[in-house]
């Protein structure tokens, strides 16, 4: 371990690091509280401080103290080096946030025992140091998982509206502009009447890989539920819009996956619904989805595999 030592008396300090190092420790030696301070505020790895009571400026219980409400992440183990005259003060030590004790004059077999109870504290210590970064590690993998599609990977239900909901607070606060394009696979009960359903969700892996790919930097895609898919198109006004959705449709059929139960063009395609950002103030969220559902409604009643758009106030 790296051990700090704070003794003011040189023959004690003396004799106290050569017993350090004789046990195999590293030491670092100070003759008084401030430059004890100064010295742990330099030494980030250290693991144990044995600091005499008694020293000229700041004393033991002040460097003790200021260790405790340091708020360094790595604990330092504290032991006090106390004559037996002070062993009556030893609960106000205590109470400062010190670990241990020593007496003087210094019995090597005593200062061995306390050392291997900071190691095993400093181990113990490091192991719970260990656990706890794991168990931050998994919740933080929870909440994404929680928030994930388990198929495609894409957000889920709950990630796009907490992305929304911030969003929208950002639009109004700042005026900024985006839009939405919620995209269905057309005849995909069809497909996997005739397919199977393991090959219905290979297409809706490819189909969400492809709308991923067919995005900007700064768009965001989330599955809406069953074949349906949303993308947020942050900065983007309805004419810009419709044109990423197009890509978006034209990128799918593209693909040329066979879909023999439908009529032409026989492979899979998409239909999508384009809706901006509402102009009133006070609008919500529901109000562009439920446009962008009224708008993709349109593109299938106008034969599929196309892109509609419409406004807000349209929908309602």
């Amino acid at each position: 371990m790296k051990i700090l030592v704070a003794e003011d008396d040189p023959v004690s300090r003396t004799i106290l690091v050569r017993a350090v190092e004789k046990l195999g420790h590293e030491s670092l030696a100070v003759s008084d509280g401030e430059e004890a301070w100064e010295t742990y505020r330099k030494t980030p790895d250290l693991d144990v401080i044995i600091s005499d009571w008694m020293m000229p400026g700041v004393d033991g219980i002040e460097l003790c103290r200021r260790v405790r409400n340091d708020g360094r992440e790595d604990y330092v183990h504290f032991i006090f080096l106390t004559a037996l005259s002070d062993r009556d003060h030893l609960l106000e030590g205590f109470e400062a946030g010190a670990d241990d004790y020593l007496t003087k004059p210094l019995d090597r077999a005593e200062l061995q025992v306390r050392l291997a109870a900071a190691e095993r504290v400093r181990d113990l210590y490091r192991r719970l140091e260990e656990k706890n970064a794991e168990l931050e590690r998994l919740k933080d993998e929870f909440f994404r998982q929680a928030r994930r599609d388990p198929l495609t990977g894409l957000g889920n239900r709950r990630r796009m509206e907490e992305d929304l909901d911030l969003l929208q607070g950002q639009a109004e606060r700042y005026g900024y502009s985006y839009c939405v394009a919620l995209c269905d696979v057309d005849f995909f009960k069809a497909y996997n009447d005739h397919y199977g359903h393991p090959r219905g969700d290979w297409v809706l892996k490819n189909v969400a890989r492809t709308l991923r790919e067919s995005c900007r930097r700064g768009d965001a895609l989330y599955r809406y539920g069953g074949e349906e898919f949303l993308v947020v198109l942050p900065g983007q006004r309805l004419e810009s819009a419709l044109s990423a959705a197009e890509r978006m449709r034209a990128a799918v059929e593209g693909l040329a996956i066979p879909h023999e139960a439908r009529e032409p063009p026989r492979v899979v395609t998409i239909s999508a619904g384009v809706a901006p950002l509402p102009t009133k103030r006070g609008a919500n969220v529901e109000e562009i989805l439920g446009a962008a559902d009224a708008a993709l409604y349109a593109a299938k009643r106008s034969g599929r595999n196309r892109v509609c758009a419409r406004g807000p106030e349209e929908a309602s």
